[in-house]
This record gives C-alpha cells, sequence and structure tokens, in this order.
C-alpha cells in the first residue's frame, strides 16, 4: 500500500525551523498499530494521519511510542497541507479529535488555531522532578503536564535536564517557563517529554494551552507572544478567549513524497 506524506516544519517561515511533523492523509483509518509503526518510523516528535468526515476531517497523532490527547503544530502541519494541496479555496478548517472538535482558519500568511485551555493549579512536584531539571526553580504548577517556572529566560535556556530522570514523572511531560528578556515577547518556555518519544519538543502548541491561561493571568494581558528557546525555535501569537485559547503561526513543507506499508 502506498501512502502520501509530508513533512511540514509548524510554527516557522522557514524550512530547519519550529517543529517538524509528519503528516499522511488518508481514505479511512489504518489499525492502530500500523498508524504507530508509522510514527515510529518517521521518528519525529509527531506524526499526523486525517480522514475526511464530510464537511470536517478526523485527526489523529502520534508519537513514536504513543497516540496524543492533544497535539498543536501536528494540527497546524495538516491544516497547511489541506489549504496547500487538498482544498486551496477553504478559509476554515475543523478536525474531529479526542480533546473535541478543533478549528483553524486562514488569517493572512499565518494558520490560527482555536484549542481547548487548560489552566495549571499550584502543586507539589513528584519526587525527582526539581532535581532532574536543575536550575533554581521557584514555583510548580500543573494541568495534564508539569509546568515549571523560573525567574529570568537565561536560566530556561541554560538547562541541562536529566532525561532519564524524566522519565520517572508521574504527569505526561514537563514544560520550563519564565518572563521573557526580549521586547515584544511576553514569555519563553521548554517542553520534554522523553518517557513518550520525546526528549524536547522544538515548539508544543498544547504546552501553550496551559501557558497562555497561566502567563495572561500573571500580566493582565490576553493577548501574548510566546517564543519556545529549543535549539530549532518558535513564536507562536496566542490569545485567551474565556476557555479557548487561539495559537497562531505560519508553516512550510520541507517533504512531499509516498512511503510503502
Amino acid at each position: 500500500m502506498d501512502l502520501t506524506l509530508y513533512q511540514v516544519d509548524a510554527f516557522a517561515s522557514e524550512v530547519f525551523k519550529g517543529n517538524p511533523a509528519a503528516i499522511c492523509p488518508l481514505e479511512r483509518w489504518l489499525p492502530d498499530a500500523l498508524m504507530l509503526s508509522i510514527a515510529m518510523e518517521n521518528n519525529l516528535a509527531e506524526t499526523a494521519f486525517f480522514v475526511k468526515k464530510g464537511e470536517r476531517y478526523g485527526l489523529r497523532w502520534f508519537t513514536p511510542t504513543t497516540e496524543m490527547d492533544l497535539c498543536g503544530h501536528a494540527t497546524l502541519a495538516s491544516a497547511y497541507v489541506i489549504f496547500r494541496f487538498l482544498e486551496p479555496e477553504a478559509v476554515k478548517l475543523e478536525f474531529e479529535t479526542r480533546s473535541g472538535v478543533l478549528v483553524v482558519e486562514r488569517e493572512g500568511s499565518k494558520l490560527v488555531m482555536d484549542f481547548p485551555a487548560r489552566p495549571p493549579e499550584r502543586v507539589q512536584p513528584c519526587a525527582g522532578l526539581l532535581e532532574a531539571l536543575g536550575g533554581n526553580p521557584k514555583e510548580v504548577w500543573a494541568a495534564r503536564d508539569y509546568m515549571v517556572l523560573y525567574e529570568t529566560e537565561e536560566e530556561v535556556r541554560a538547562l541541562k535536564p536529566n532525561l532519564l530522570m524524566l522519565c520517572e514523572l508521574d504527569r505526561f511531560a514537563v514544560m520550563v517557563t519564565a518572563p521573557s528578556s526580549v521586547k515584544g515577547v511576553d514569555f519563553v518556555s521548554r517542553f520534554f517529554a522523553p518517557e513518550h518519544g520525546v526528549p524536547e519538543d522544538p515548539v508544543t502548541g498544547s504546552a501553550h494551552c496551559t501557558l497562555v491561561p497561566y502567563w495572561a493571568a500573571r500580566l493582565g494581558e490576553n493577548r501574548l507572544i510566546a517564543r519556545q528557546v529549543s535549539a530549532r525555535g518558535g513564536e507562536l501569537d496566542c490569545e485567551l478567549r474565556g476557555d479557548r485559547v487561539r495559537m497562531g503561526g505560519e508553516a512550510v513543507l520541507y517533504l512531499r513524497g509516498t512511503i510503502e506499508v
């Protein structure tokens, strides 16, 4: 069986930036084990599969080891593929997912996603978390993932976490965050999920479902510019609207080909 595969750099305006995702359009769902095997073979943070369902698309996301409940950059990349290659006249897409219906709209050169907010609460960290991260963390919050606060962007950039220790987390993943030191950017972050095949994710849309509600409350602003300061890096235009988070960014095609499975 031959399947078309795209690789798209999301939250980026040029290749080799942002977060790469593999996108595989399907006529019908493949067996779960086969989709996971394709994701393992791609060895990217996420591989997304979608199937046309009337006016909407069913959308699923896989890391190299597990199926995800929510993924931002692979949703952005899936929308980019549909807008560019499958429905070039469309301006709005709706995806049916494990996290409900997600909407992506064109706004100029950017694609804007509408996701559920996941506000964090102050928590006590699990044993070993702060030791694994290092630095001088100030507070620990959590929703699905831990969110650990540092005082400065420089601290966040300098972290060299012990990834083996982070595999012992009692939550899915951990993000670290601090105020930005750059004018025009509100906050920075990094994201680690080594137990699930993602040592450090370059740009993580789902993390901003938690980061944006926190920083909006702290800064008193609903519209925020976020930067993920991984090696590849990426920037997101964010807005908190009630219990939803809007995230905008660009995407660029790196690869289009055929896989045989």
